[in-house]
């Protein structure tokens, strides 16, 4: 029986669910996308929240949306199988957080009766809060019996966010938004983080007594504070080890600053795996990625996405590495485009080499100097080494492809496939006319077009019979008028230039 179960009679509540605030506009981001959807480190801002909600908590785990809903719910739906389970509510007109709790009322408190004790209320865009954080906050209220419990940090520039009120002996009182404070509310730097644990009886009691006395008309979470206080209820705080868990994003500015701290977080958490990065602070690493022991990072280089990156590696400067599978002790040389492609053990890519989607690179292949491989398959020890591009091809075993060759893919309607077959060889300047098949151990002349099938073991050639003309050369030059050479001392120079009829100095 869910959310309780019954035992002799008894419920068994939940210990805690989890409130994620995801409705707002975010106005001052100045964007089509909804704020909670921006990225950091490659993933939504909101999926870093929902997913320390979902891994603290035994109960609900309520996400409010309002703004962009529809985009909002589509992504949520997309990571389901990382979030379930998990309710959705729209909070249609944004009146403030506390507002936005009251939606998930339903869920929370259904036929009056809470779920779980306690209820995590935590806002969708601060994606550096960690569970370690939250879990400190779930055991400080739950030490001190509190009614409700909130997060709390100092910042040296507070600007912009709810100030912390205590009393004299250190009790907590209220909270002040940044817009609402006074002079002397505004020299505190001791800010409210817009994370809280609430007895979740009292919350919703609290709740449908708060009152929009403000300056915005809102209503506020932390008028809750207040509330316990005049009924009795202990209230605590807690401060943060690190401030930067408390950082929210309302700017461009914030997440930049941000995905400074993520990106910070993620380097350090390679390098104590072994991975080496021989200047951290240009080596950039979306989330999702993964890196093998005793991988070596030179400048610049950038991985995203759902990219696993094998042992022992080397990604020279400048390199990009995008949802993409590179093996073991795979060379990637300087300035290479890898995106959506596979790269097995013992095979080198590079320098200036662009890998697009489907493509696979077989071990101990060569991909060399511009060189553009697209939905294509290099075989085991094959080479591409310079200035070719290989489309929809597939290209088998110890095969060498000459210098400027073309796989002719498309026809300007369709695309086709161009076969090549165990240890081939393609010469310079070769374009293959799609749909072709080079049969094993062919070769093909230098400079030739194929159009079609060539036999195993063949030779073939289209290029047209040379033709010497002998003493051609000489004769063109003669049939032209004689043309001085001019020496260096006849050069003319401003001071011997002559004076033209009719200028002037």
């Amino acid at each position: 029986m869910d959310p309780s179960l019954l035992n002799g009679g008894e419920l068994l509540m939940k210990k805690v669910s989890a409130v994620v605030l995801a409705a707002g506009h975010g106005t001052r981001m100045r964007s089509k996308r909804a704020k909670v959807l921006h990225p950091v480190a490659g993933r939504p801002m909101l999926w870093y929240v929902v997913s320390v909600a979902r891994q603290i908590t035994d109960g609900h785990v309520v996400v409010v949306i309002g703004h962009q809903a529809d985009h909002v719910q589509a992504f949520l739906e997309q990571s389901k199988s990382e979030f379930d389970p998990f309710d959705i509510v729209v909070q249609a007109k944004q009146m403030g957080t506390g507002h936005a709790v009251q939606q998930g009322q339903a869920v929370l408190m259904p036929n009056g009766q809470p779920v779980s004790r306690n209820c995590l209320i935590v806002n969708g865009d601060t994606p550096l809060l960690t569970r370690s954080t939250v879990e400190r906050l779930l055991a400080q209220h739950d030490e001190t019996n509190a009614v409700l419990t909130i997060l709390t940090t100092d910042l040296p520039d507070p600007k912009g966010y709810g100030r912390v009120v205590r009393g004299e002996t250190g009790e907590l009182v209220k909270v002040v938004e940044d817009r609402d404070a006074g002079p002397t509310e505004r020299a505190i730097h001791e800010v409210n983080a817009g994370i809280y644990v609430a007895d979740s009886q009292f919350l919703f009691m609290a709740l449908a007594r708060i009152q929009p006395d403000n300056a915005q008309r809102e209503y506020y979470l932390p008028d809750l504070i207040g509330l316990a206080v005049t009924h009795g209820g202990r209230v605590t705080g807690m401060k943060t080890l690190e401030n930067s868990e408390c950082l929210g994003v309302n700017s461009r500015e914030h997440l930049a600053a941000v995905e400074r701290v993520m990106q910070q977080r993620i380097r350090t958490r390679w390098l104590e795996q072994g991975v080496t990065m021989l200047d951290p602070q240009t080596t950039f690493i979306e989330d999702r990625v993964t890196v093998g022991q005793d991988t070596v990072l030179y400048p610049g280089v950038t991985l995203e996405g759902q990219t696993e990156i094998g042992t022992d590696c080397v990604i020279r400067s400048s390199s990009r590495v995008t949802n993409s599978v590179v093996g073991n002790v795979v060379t990637i040389e300087d300035h290479s485009v890898i995106d959506g492609a596979m790269i097995e053990e013992g095979a080198t890519v590079g320098p200036f080499a662009r890998l697009r989607a489907g493509s696979i690179v077989r071990s101990n292949a060569q991909v060399g100097n511009f060189v553009e491989l697209k939905n294509t398959e290099l075989g085991a020890g094959s080479k591409a080494n310079h200035l070719s591009y290989l489309g929809d091809t597939s290209v088998g075993q110890r095969v060498n492809i000459g210098a400027g060759t073309i796989t002719c893919n498309y026809d300007g309607f369709r695309k086709e496939h161009t076969i090549i077959e165990d240890e081939a060889f393609i010469g310079s300047d070769t374009q293959l006319v799609a749909p072709v098949k080079v049969q094993k151990g062919a070769v093909v002349g230098a400079g030739s077009t194929i159009t079609q099938d060539v036999p195993p073991d063949a030779l073939a050639l289209s290029r047209s019979q040379q033709s010497n003309r002998e003493g051609w050369a000489s004769r063109r030059r003669a049939s032209y008028p004689e043309t001085p050479t001019p020496s260096a001392t006849s050069k003319s120079t401003p001071s011997s230039r002559k004076k033209k009829k009719g200028s002037h100095e």
